[in-house]
């Protein structure tokens, strides 16, 4: 017999992409909880559509805590959660179909790749992989107010299987930010983890020199997730680059180096360096090594494909233009041009060049 799926949600005001998701994995579970914190539109209407299963939660600015709430609702054998605007694919509906008949008894815990950004034909350039099923009896639990996480036991399997995130929202709200100021204003010690998302935060709502603090705080508690220790470095370098601070960016990137062997986007901000400073030749060689770098996909860190090719090849192209090599220039966009035949900027440098050799 295969195994029960319960899909365990939390949702607030979501009646404009609820039904997407709900309709894209109904057929893929076997129970749907919706735990609803506070709405004020049609959420719990449309999500009486699809369960009778409908929970209200207060909101307590936690939501680790909703997410246990969730988890605590279900009875099936595994608890896979996601958020309102991300949905399955008919392809990933069906492999994960494939895999709850096939494996999905035998795991403990399954790691799904959430595809967060996409080119322009729709294919995903930025991911990364969660935890998306968790056998209900192994002990689990949910973590941090925001930017929760979920700690369990048990062994860890990927499948080939992926979420997709379609979000409508326009704005970057402050609610994140506002949960960790308020953890901090009521005396609360944040964790390595919470300081790398506060600090991160910092950095979205442009407030470059307290995340500059929280961020060299972060990297000096010795006990972060070397994922986040090297993005660490990578905020950082944004940072200093807001300021003008070329020499600080520099060191921040290259403190990356410190945790593990070069990641493309690293190089490639290197690159992006030097080639504002019209130190052309330098400027290459990071870009360069960007395309050589390896990848880590299940590193538990985030993706970004296009900086292991695509963006490489771009600036490769204008580094080689404007030292006059016209040749190489050329061939790096058509390498650009291979990856994504669509893209706006490889299609312009394609008619660029081509006016140049009737010139």
């Amino acid at each position: 017999m295969a195994a029960t799926i319960s899909l365990c949600m939390i949702v607030r005001n979501e009646e404009k992409v609820l039904a997407r998701c709900l309709e894209s994995v109904r057929g893929c579970v076997d129970e749907i909880i919706i735990v609803d914190t506070g709405s004020s539109d049609g959420t719990k209407e449309i999500a009486a559509r699809f369960t009778d299963k409908i929970y209200d939660f207060e909101w307590i600015d936690d939501f680790s805590a909703a997410r246990n709430y969730s988890f605590e609702q279900a009875t099936g054998d595994y608890l896979l959660w996601l958020d309102a605007d991300d949905v399955l694919l008919p392809a990933d509906a069906e492999a994960l179909l494939r895999f709850k008949a096939e494996r999905l008894a035998d795991c403990d815990v399954v790691m799904l790749r959430y595809n967060t950004a996409f080119d322009e034909l729709g294919r995903p350039t930025f991911f990364f992989y969660r935890e998306r099923l968790i056998r209900r009896t192994l002990p689990h639990r949910w973590v941090g107010r925001v930017h929760e996480v979920v700690t369990h036991g048990g062994t860890v399997v990927y499948a080939d299987i992926a979420v997709t995130h379609k979000s409508v929202k326009t704005v970057y709200g402050d609610r994140n930010l506002r949960i960790y100021e308020k953890q901090i204003a009521d005396g609360e010690t944040l964790s390595p983890r919470e300081l790398f998302y506060y600090g991160r935060e910092l950095y979205y709502h442009g407030r470059y020199d307290d995340a500059q603090r929280v961020l060299v705080s972060f990297l000096g508690t010795g006990k972060g997730f070397l994922e986040n220790c090297i993005d660490a470095c990578l905020l950082l370098s944004y940072c200093r680059r807001a300021a003008g601070d070329d020499a600080g960016e520099a060191r921040a990137l290259c403190e990356s180096f410190l945790y593990d062997v070069p990641r493309a986007d690293v190089c490639c901000e290197l690159g992006g360096l030097f080639m504002r400073r019209a130190e052309y030749r330098t400027a290459i060689h990071w870009f360069t090594q960007a395309t050589l770098c390896p990848r880590g996909d299940r590193s538990g860190g985030f993706v970004n494909e296009d900086a292991y090719g695509f963006i490489p090849y771009l600036q490769l192209c204008v580094c080689y233009d404007r030292l006059g090599e016209r040749e190489a220039a050329a061939h790096y966009n058509r390498l650009a041009g291979e990856i994504r035949p669509e893209s706006p900027i490889a299609l312009h440098n394609r008619q660029y060049f081509a006016s140049i050799d009737r010139a």
